[in-house]
């Protein structure tokens, strides 16, 4: 008997033993047996989907923007050689912060997201990923009005990282449900599109923070916030959920469901309790099967070194570029100077990267190519920047520099998805997140303020920091090399011997993008 007869014969067997009589004396039909999935809700097209959850990235990179705009951060107090001391403003003069202080602040929303995004992409093998993400930005908006009522700088730093909790249930989970959705031909352009809105969701928060925050208050402009989250967090739990391609907790619930009609209500929760009790015991050891599986793939771990140096030197650009920018060449509207550059630019890099990748018919291989090639050009760009003393020069070099930086956002995401199993995407994903911030863009804003202050030059201060980026392409260049087979179709795990029929079509019109038959 074949392998995958065999599997099939012994998960009937427990199916009959652990959920219902065998179909015969329940009185079945043959064609019950094998239950058709369910209908998507008509609302959930693609489009629409990635619209949602482009506006709920948007959203989450506006608050990103808001935090490091000059007029809700604001500046310390200062006093000059005769005694004159000027008041300082927004949060680091209203709880007068060093630097180090404030780097931190930019920094503390990463705690909770490193530390939530494993858990909640173990939890999508158990619970339904629509409702966690629903879960967490209910947090997120909760977190996001606290900030706006902070009475310290100990409560804020809390509430941030409590915004992180809320903002990993969203990051793991949106790409993968993104790669299933999209036409084959277009997987890599819609991850381009989501990630389009890092670059102008920052941008966009750093205008909005300066305006609200000069014309009224640092405060209202975290309160705007929360009121501009708040219906998807209704939204997370008001609609059908849908499921992830693959996902543990899916198969589950169908199995659940196909001997229900002939089980009493007692039984059945009985029935679902010592599930939920089995997959707890399991829980943990799947989860370290996972995590070594990740942790032994070299294209993943290559990639994922890259992302860290790389995200290392956005995030630090984020956070002190307004700054740097306003004392380098003294700007004067730093916030709308460095929001424009990074509107224009992040949104024609990010959507050139993927569209790039895109006709040249998607690979690892390729997608190596296109990090290592553009992150070099890029950095070169901002490099040289940074050195000329001309304002209108550094615009055009740096608007230059941060279109080829940007143009790996859905490349470097497109090899996290494709270099491992369908089941192990959120996970990967939630790695990726914890590993490009705890070792990238946590340490970077505060390391960069301890330099500041230490050789108080900003323009050496961005130089040292632009440097990095080479590490970063040198290191993806090294994936070029690597052996790269793509990993997203994998169906070994699979215990059904079936025979797969592509119709072309996206996962969420009608029941799906494929149609399954008993071999």
């Amino acid at each position: 008997m074949p392998l995958c007869y065999y599997r099939q014969h012994l998960q009937k067997k427990r199916e009959r033993q652990v959920f219902a009589a065998p179909p015969e004396e329940m009185g079945l039909s043959s064609s019950s047996i094998t239950k058709d999935p369910p209908a998507t809700p008509s609302w959930f097209t693609p489009e629409r989907l990635l619209i949602l959850f482009c506006v709920i990235n948007m959203i989450n990179y506006v608050d990103r923007g808001v935090i490091a705009s000059n007029g809700v951060n604001g500046s310390i107090r200062t006093c000059d050689d005769k005694g004159i001391c000027t008041s300082g403003s927004g949060i680091q003069g209203e709880f007068d912060l060093t630097n180090f202080q404030d780097g931190l602040l930019s920094s503390a929303f990463m705690v909770g997201l490193l530390v939530a995004s494993p858990i909640f992409a173990s939890l999508t093998k158990s619970h339904h990923p629509f409702r966690l993400i629903g879960v967490g930005l209910s947090v997120w908006t909760l977190a996001a009005a606290g900030c706006g009522g902070a009475f310290s700088f100990w409560f804020i730093a809390i509430c941030r990282m409590l915004v992180g909790v809320g903002e990993a249930s969203f990051i793991s989970l949106a790409a993968p449900f993104i790669d299933d959705s999209a036409p084959v031909s277009q997987k890599t352009a819609w991850l381009a599109m989501f990630y389009m809105c890092i670059p102008t969701g920052i941008a966009v928060g750093y205008v909005y923070g300066g305006f609200v925050g000069s014309q009224f208050n640092w405060r209202y402009a975290f309160w705007g916030e929360a009121l501009l989250m708040l219906p998807f967090a209704v939204f997370g739990f008001a609609f059908e959920p849908l499921q992830l391609k693959d996902s543990e907790a899916s198969k589950l619930h169908d199995n659940i469901l196909v001997g229900a009609d002939s089980m009493s209500v007692d039984e059945l929760k009985k029935t679902s309790k010592s599930v939920n009790i089995h997959n707890m015991l399991n829980q943990f050891s799947q989860f370290a099967e996972d995590m070594k599986a990740l942790l032994v793939d070299k294209v993943y771990a290559v990639n994922i070194f890259g992302y860290i140096a790389y995200n290392f030197v956005i995030g630090a650009y984020s956070y002190w570029g307004p700054k740097a920018g306003y004392n380098i060449y003294h700007m004067e509207n730093a916030d709308m100077m460095f929001g424009g550059i990074t509107i224009v630019c992040g949104i024609l890099g990010t959507l050139s990267g993927g569209f790039i990748l895109d006709r040249l018919s998607a690979s690892i291989y390729k997608a190596f190519i296109l990090l290592s090639g553009a992150t070099c050009l890029g950095a070169i760009f901002c490099f040289l920047a940074f050195c000329l003393r001309s304002l209108y020069g550094f615009i055009v070099f740096f608007a230059l520099g941060e279109f080829f930086v940007f143009a790996t956002q859905a490349p470097v995401n497109y090899v996290s998805l494709h270099c491992v199993k369908p089941s192990l995407r959120p996970l990967s994903m939630a790695i990726s997140t914890v590993s490009i911030h705890i070792f990238g863009d946590v340490p970077s804003s505060p390391l960069i303020g301890v330099l500041q202050d230490n050789i108080n030059n900003w323009r050496a201060s961005a130089l040292i920091l632009t440097s990095i980026l080479f590490l970063a392409a040198g290191i993806w260049f090294i994936g070029v090399s690597l052996h790269s087979d793509d990993a997203s179709n994998d169906r070994s795990e699979s215990q059904v011997c079936t025979v797969t029929v592509d119709n072309g079509t996206p996962l969420l019109y009608g029941n799906g993008d494929e149609s399954s038959y008993e071999a």
